[in-house]
């Protein structure tokens, strides 16, 4: 009889993945069945099966962390706000994400934790309760600071593909103004432009193109503008063309001196790196490349020693 279990535990198994996989193909077959009707009715394309699936279960998980993140978001408008203009610096700007943050980092660290603890009570019986005490904390704290981490990664990244896709949009915002367009209509076209080579910049200018349709004064929006990318080239860029909008200095000459200052400071960038180069590759240079010379060297020498000593003490 215990010669069979092997055979059974098998056969346990292939059922329960043949049930999971035939489970899965009828969800993404109705899924697909529901795109179609949806298309016949609205007559516009539906998606393919494959996004719609992963479209539908990222909005059931985004409905999870929403909920999860009404309850725990903080009350005070101040840190809420924090949140919300980083996010946005992020480049997430859809409605409730501040919410659907802190829901995720409450999801993040109630997941790592009860999988320490449930990896504890499985695999490791014997661990002592300090350390599962100390693991849960560190795997909880890891799902709460985790998603802080990679905002803020996020947001350099970003900044720094403002900080270099801003000097072409400043020599294309001085050739419009010098040929004769008002700001506006400058950095209206300048946003069409750039929508391949500068998609970033190209939004934000996008943005601040509807606020001025929709009659925002044009120093708030630009404003505005510093405020969502929270790049300091930008930043400073905003101000002084605030400061001439305000006392009627010319625009053009503005964003001339500026475009030449920011190309400079980018070229300054690059060499920077470029001489930070040498001293990233000493380490791996020592780690992994010294070692395997020195044994291709030494080795054989080694070798010899060995063979000669052993034959002294024999």
């Amino acid at each position: 009889m215990t010669n069979l279990i092997p055979y059974f535990a098998a056969a346990v198994g292939f059922t329960s993945v043949l049930l999971a996989g035939y489970g899965i193909a009828s969800y993404f077959g109705s899924a697909s069945d529901s795109a179609r009707l949806r298309e016949r009715v609205s007559g516009v394309p539906a998606a393919t099966t494959s996004s719609a699936a992963f479209s539908d279960l990222w909005s059931k998980f985004s409905s999870l962390f929403e909920r999860m993140g009404a309850r725990i978001s903080p009350k005070e408008s101040e840190e809420t706000g924090k949140t919300r203009i980083a996010l946005i610096q992020a480049g997430l700007r859809a409605h409730g994400m501040a919410t659907r943050f802190q829901g995720a980092k409450a999801v993040m660290a109630f997941v790592l934790g009860g999988g320490f603890l449930a990896f504890r009570f499985l695999f490791s019986p014997d661990m002592d309760l300090t350390y599962t005490s100390f693991g849960t904390l560190g795997f909880a704290a890891a799902g709460i600071y985790g998603p802080e981490f990679w905002l803020k990664k996020r947001i350099a990244n970003r900044q720094l593909a403002v900080a270099n896709e801003l000097p072409d949009a400043l020599d294309l915002l001085v050739v419009c103004v010098e040929s004769g367009m008002g700001l506006d209509q400058a950095i209206e076209r300048v946003q069409r432009e750039l929508r391949n080579s500068g998609p970033i910049i190209s939004l934000e200018l996008k943005i601040l193109t509807l606020e001025l349709r929709a009659g925002k004064g044009r120093a708030d929006a630009l404003r505005s503008l510093s405020e969502r990318v929270g790049q300091e080239d930008l930043s400073s860029l905003t101000s002084l063309l605030v400061q001439a909008d305000i006392f009627g200095i010319s625009v053009g000459r503005t964003l001339r001196v500026y475009s030449d200052a920011m190309r400079t400071k980018r070229s300054q960038r690059a060499e920077e790196k470029a001489a930070k180069l040498p001293v990233l590759l000493l380490l791996p240079l020592i780690t992994f490349i010294l070692p395997a010379l020195f044994i291709a060297i030494m080795g054989p020498a080694v070798i010899v020693l060995i063979d000669v000593f052993s034959q002294l003490n024999g």
